[in-house]
C-alpha cells in the first residue's frame, strides 16, 4: 500500500527542518519559513539556500522528491561560515544593525559602541549593507568547511528560536508605539484647539474627522491582529 504524499503543512514542516535558519534572505525570500512556504507549494525550487550548499539540495531533495540541481548561481555561492565582527573604534552606536539582526546577536543602545555575540551570529549580513561607515566585517569561523559541513542543527535550532523570539519581540514594540502615539492622538483630539495652532472651525473639524479616521484604522487592525 502506498504512503499518501504529505499536506503542504507538513511538507513545510519537514523543509524548515531542512534549513540552516540563517535567516539571510538570499533566497529570495523574507526568512527561512516564507522559503520552506514557497518551496512545499511548488513556488520555489530547491536549490536557492547557499548557506545549506550542496548538502543543503541534497536534503531538500529527499525530503521534496524534487530532482538534485545545482545551487543556483543568483543566490550566491556556498562559502565557509562566517561571523560579523564590529569595528569598536569607527562604531558610531547608529542602532541600525540591531535592527537588522535577525536573531539579536548583535549588543548595544543608541550612541553606544555595539558588538556581536558570536554565538548566536548566523553570517547572514544583514547588518552589513545598513552599517553607514562600513565598520562591520566578516571574519571566516568554519576554516573550509561550506555548507552543512560548517553548520550544525543544534546552531540551526538556536537561530530559529533566537529569530523567532526577536521577531515576537519587535512586534511587541511596534505594537506598544502604535498604543503609545494612539493614546497623544486621544489626548490630542479631548481638546483638539488647544492643541492646534488654528481657530478657524472648519479647520478642526477637518482635523479632527483625520484624527477620528486615523484611530478607527488603527483600532480596526488591532482588533484583526488579536482575533488572527
Amino acid at each position: 500500500m502506498t504512503c499518501p504524499a504529505p499536506g503542504p503543512g507538513a511538507l513545510k514542516a519537514r523543509i524548515l527542518e531542512a534549513l540552516p535558519q540563517t535567516q539571510c534572505t538570499r533566497c529570495g525570500y523574507v526568512d527561512c519559513e516564507a522559503y520552506a512556504s514557497a518551496l512545499a507549494v511548488g513556488e520555489a525550487d530547491l536549490n536557492q539556500c547557499p548557506p545549506g550548499g550542496e548538502e543543503g539540495i541534497l536534503r531538500l531533495s529527499q525530503v521534496t522528491g524534487l530532482p538534485i540541481k545545482m545551487l543556483g548561481a543568483e543566490f550566491g555561492a556556498e562559502a565557509p561560515r562566517a561571523v560579523a565582527y564590529i569595528d569598536e573604534n569607527w562604531c558610531i552606536g547608529c542602532t541600525l544593525c540591531i535592527d537588522a539582526c535577525p536573531t539579536d546577536a548583535i549588543i548595544g543602545s543608541n550612541k553606544r559602541m555595539h558588538t556581536v555575540a558570536e554565538t548566536f551570529c548566523t553570517g547572514c549580513e544583514l547588518c552589513l549593507p545598513v552599517c553607514p561607515i562600513d565598520c562591520i566585517h566578516l571574519e571566516n569561523a568554519s576554516g573550509t568547511a561550506t555548507g552543512w559541513s560548517a553548520w550544525s542543527h543544534a546552531q540551526a535550532n538556536l537561530a530559529q528560536q533566537r529569530y523567532q523570539s526577536a521577531r515576537q519581540r519587535r512586534e511587541r514594540e511596534k505594537q506598544e508605539k502604535q498604543l503609545r502615539l494612539e493614546k497623544k492622538a486621544v489626548v490630542k483630539l479631548s481638546d483638539l484647539a488647544a492643541h492646534s495652532q488654528h481657530t478657524d472651525p472648519a479647520i478642526l473639524d477637518n482635523k479632527r474627522a483625520v484624527i477620528e479616521a486615523a484611530l478607527a484604522r488603527a483600532r480596526a487592525k488591532r482588533q484583526a491582529q488579536t482575533s488572527t
